[in-house]
């Protein structure tokens, strides 16, 4: 009998190398995508012990450190709220202002951000809780 099998929910990391709570954010997907992994399979090791019960289902990290595309940010935009431009794109004050800003100088969008892009949601920021709350809610 043929099985056919869900594809892997996808999580971006927008990623700035330089930045210290992105390589926090980095560490913490990479340690919760081994403990699904290790999970799926029966294994679990020490290491990721902790965050075994976060998620349920493997996941497809995607780390970049790419801007968003204007679609991406109209994405994300929706999945944080309106209200938090100025967090994802330095000065912005909503939407327009964001994408216009975004246009003219890549710099100006804020790491990390990570998302998960099948479950609509989306993180600006290194806060431990709502990362895994996010992931949490995707499994």
């Amino acid at each position: 009998m043929f099985r056919f099998h869900k594809s892997l929910d996808v999580i971006t990391l927008f990623h700035k190398p330089t930045s210290a709570s992105s390589n926090r954010v980095l560490g913490l997907l990479k340690q919760v995508s081994a403990a699904t992994s290790e999970g799926s399979m029966g294994k679990q090791s020490n290491n990721n012990a902790k965050y075994s019960n976060i998620r349920k289902e493997e996941f497809d990290l995607n780390v970049t450190e790419e801007p968003p595309t204007l679609d991406q940010l109209r994405s994300i935009l929706e999945y944080v709220g309106v209200k938090k431009a100025g967090e994802l794109v330095k000065g912005a004050r909503d939407e327009s202002d964001a994408m216009k800003k975004l246009k003219e100088n890549a710099d100006t969008f804020q790491r990390p951000v990570t998302v998960d892009w099948n479950n609509g949601n989306a993180v600006v920021g290194d806060n431990e809780s709502d990362i895994l709350r996010m992931l949490k809610s995707g499994s």
